[in-house]
């Protein structure tokens, strides 16, 4: 991949480039506070779903039981942290950005940290559901018996924060399209070379009886 060159204006064309800067720096501005507002929206989401498994836990008569007792939980209240510290820190730092300061290592590093966070999302968010769904159903493969009929409360404390972490999943998927769609703009698409074939014909002659 070729970085891209800024080509020089003649004067036939500055009126058409400087529109064209013009449309470019509005949708630069609209992406930029896009992927702030994502950001932001995506810190309550996660705290949110870190509080509700942090405090989640019942005692009755069949027991006590707490997300501590299960790694999948606790893997979770340490993905919604991580999240809830990126998304404010890389919120703070792109609003302090000057507008037009970018370059290809801040770009390439906003999209690796963005597919690191989203893919833990993702890994999170799929090792609880398991859990919730043979906690309220059990599995008769494995001799798991249903738990959330004795703890209902519990269970259901696991699945809103299982929901809300679903839904800071949905905003990271969109800020790893936009990382990714400011990264590769920077390049150009490689050439397209038509291959020249050479096309060969066979002529059949008949052999004399």
């Amino acid at each position: 991949m070729e970085k891209k060159e800024t080509a020089a204006a003649s004067p036939m064309g500055m009126g058409g480039v400087s529109s064209r800067d013009e449309e470019v720096a509005c949708n630069s501005t609209t992406m930029r506070a896009s992927e702030t507002c994502l950001r932001l929206l995506s810190v309550p989401l996660c705290i949110s779903a870190l509080l509700l498994m942090l405090k989640n836990s019942q005692q009755n008569e069949y027991g006590s039981v707490a997300y501590t007792d299960i790694a999948a939980f606790r893997y979770l209240v340490n993905v919604n942290g991580i999240c809830a510290g990126y998304s404010l820190l890389s919120a703070l730092f792109i609003a302090a950005m000057p507008r037009h300061y970018s370059t290809i290592s801040r770009a390439w590093t906003f999209f690796f940290l963005d597919q690191v966070v989203t893919y833990m999302i993702v890994v999170g968010g799929a090792m609880s559901t398991e859990v919730l769904y043979l906690a309220e159903y059990g599995g008769a493969a494995t001799t798991w018996s249903s738990a959330c009929g004795s703890f209902g409360r519990f269970c259901h404390k696991l699945t809103a924060s299982i929901a809300i972490t679903y839904a800071s999943l949905g905003c990271y998927v969109l800020l790893s399209l936009m990382s990714s769609y400011k990264l590769f703009t920077n390049y150009d698409a490689p050439p397209i070379r038509s291959p020249i074939t050479a096309i060969h014909i066979v002529a059949f002659h008949a052999s004399p009886n």
